[in-house]
């Protein structure tokens, strides 16, 4: 039988920031029947023994439990982590628990829903219990209510890996030019050059401007700045966070 007719199961997957919760992050992977379960974990938080017992419990009943690290108080750290699980998952069935973790957890964590095809829920406890250290910040769930899905405009694959380019490249003394980013376009095939097969070099500043440049500087992602005849590209902030947040559009990235 040939991979395209193969017939294959549809594994439910969920992802859940690590903060200070046990049945909000037991109760929706039990009631959906989750097959695995992605714990975000962040190194500089302080452990605690329940967070043990949830992955025992959840194991036990045969949830595939996997923990990533990453930093729970960066939003973008939280939005890259959650896309890239997602990407990973594209024929599959993906729901984000979006109530488990610190704020800026739930806010990464919903916006990388909107980006991707995955579902974002948020459990009602039934109460809550302190302190924290000792026992979950709440019991029981009443409810697992599913988030209204928000499309989210994110950047194409060609311009993450702009961005990666530019970032890579630019030195103290260095920084990228719009001819240098033609030529790393042509060097690694990338869409906006292959589909189109420029006839000369004025074709292939046009495209490098109306599908690269133009939408990342009205984004705020890159900086354009006039030396001489040439423009230099650099990196903004914003684009730094971007370009993390959606590294998973990288050749080899998993």
């Amino acid at each position: 039988m040939s991979d395209e007719t193969e017939l294959r199961s549809v594994v439910e997957v969920h992802i859940a920031p690590l903060g200070y919760e046990y049945d909000r992050i037991k109760e929706p992977v039990l009631t959906y029947n989750a097959d695995v379960l992605y714990l975000l974990r962040d190194p500089q938080r302080k452990p605690v023994t329940y967070h043990d017992d949830l992955v025992a419990e959840l194991t036990d009943v045969g949830v595939t439990m996997e923990a990533r690290e990453i930093d729970l108080t960066d939003m973008y750290d939280v939005l890259g982590e959650v896309t890239t699980i997602a990407d990973e998952y594209q024929d599959d069935i993906v729901r984000v628990n979006v109530s488990s973790g610190p704020k800026l957890a739930t806010v990464g964590a919903a916006l990388a829903c909107m980006a991707t095809g995955a579902s974002g829920y948020h459990v009602h406890p039934e109460s809550q219990a302190h302190p924290v250290q000792e026992s979950p910040r709440t019991e029981g769930m009443q409810l697992a209510e599913q988030l209204p899905s928000y499309p989210l405009e994110t950047p194409t694959t060609d311009q993450v890996r702009i961005l990666n380019y530019i970032e890579t490249t630019t030195e103290s003394t260095y920084t990228p030019k719009k001819s240098d980013l033609i030529t790393f376009a042509e060097e690694n095939d990338l869409s906006f050059i292959t589909q189109s097969d420029p006839t000369n070099e004025k074709a292939k500043f046009a495209l490098l401007n109306s599908r690269i440049i133009d939408p990342l500087q009205e984004d705020g992602y890159i900086a354009v700045e006039s030396v001489g005849r040439t423009k230099q590209i650099s990196l903004t902030d914003t684009g730094q966070n971007a370009l993390h947040a959606f590294r998973h559009k990288l050749p080899n990235q998993t």
